[in-house]
């Protein structure tokens, strides 16, 4: 399998702090960046129909929540009076979907999407699901939803999957145990605990968290048999990734599934979704044609 062309340095402490300092900035634009990404943003309309606010599409493209709610049309799902279809152009890729982690939202994506729009990808959405869930699997059914909805609209038979941290888990779920390969080609995580992360044991109050810790209920029904999955796996890991203990967790060991796990290094977990270097390697990573199944090969970034 053809390997990305990154480089890699090993972890001082010179660079832990300087990890450090810039997950501290990032902290802080995103917190200003936050209530951006909190309002649904509907997708763009069919001509001749009425589009959405252009005050709700803070940065350019369209993205849609994920809720709670039940299978009926809600304020987070598409309404059936106002379908809309993207442009064609661009078919030959299929839409890319980016899901936030815990507590966060799409806004965490917004260097990430102008990324892939300016390189040529022309369906980027980011989505958000209710701050209110407290099952991971739920997630994942109603994220299948919404792929649903997105191939109808664009007439693409099959998405891409970007996810951060939790967001990387609920795609996993959905692609690996409720048939989401036949729908997800590639999906793309970045610090994602898929063996499940020992950080910050107070906050196991909360059943999300629950749920990523290692041999949790999800966690162990990820690691049955998965055989013929379809979906191509692509793991960005970081050696200074503190919410990821032990790193390598984010990291997928599967045997079934064809898997291939990039090392970032000198990036916390935080910068993941904003980091150049790494931007690079999910274009080439989505843009990447697999030519072997069920094989494992492991690149770093600089």
């Amino acid at each position: 399998m053809k390997a990305l062309p990154f480089l890699c340095c090993l972890a001082r402490p010179s660079a832990l702090l300087r990890a450090t300092v810039v997950e501290l900035a990032i902290l802080v634009g995103h917190l200003l960046l936050y209530p951006t990404g909190i309002h649904q943003e509907q997708p763009r309309a069919v001509p001749g129909t009425p589009g959405p606010d252009p005050e709700d599409d803070t940065d350019g493209t369209h993205s849609t929540d994920i809720t709670d709610a039940g299978a009926h049309p809600t304020a987070g799902t598409f309404p059936a009076n106002r379908t809309a279809l993207l442009p064609t152009e661009g078919r030959a890729r299929p839409p890319v979907l980016l899901l936030h982690g815990f507590i966060d939202n799409r806004s965490v994506f917004v260097l990430l999407r102008r990324s892939l729009l300016r390189h040529g990808w022309r369906h980027v959405e980011a989505l958000n699901y209710s701050p209110l869930t407290c099952d991971l699997r739920k997630a994942a059914e109603l994220l299948g939803r919404h792929v649903e909805q997105v191939c109808e609209r664009t007439g693409h038979s099959r998405v891409d999957l970007v996810g951060h941290s939790l967001g990387g888990l609920i795609a996993r779920y959905y692609a690996q145990r409720l048939g989401g390969d036949l729908r997800v080609r590639t999906l793309v995580t970045l610090g994602t605990p898929h063996g499940g992360t020992r950080v910050a044991p107070l906050m196991s109050a909360h059943p999300l968290v629950r749920q990523m810790r290692p041999h949790s209920d999800v966690i162990v029904e990820l690691a049955r048999p998965a055989p013929n999955c379809r979906t191509h796996f692509v793991c960005f890991w970081s050696d200074l990734d503190q919410l990821m203990v032990p790193v390598e967790t984010a990291r997928i060991d599967h045997r079934d599934l064809i898997t291939r796990s990039v090392r970032v290094s000198g990036v916390g977990h935080l910068a993941l979704p904003v980091n150049g270097a790494v931007a690079a390697g999910i274009r080439e990573a989505l843009g990447a044609e697999e030519d072997a199944e069920g094989s494992v090969s492991a690149t770093s970034v600089a």
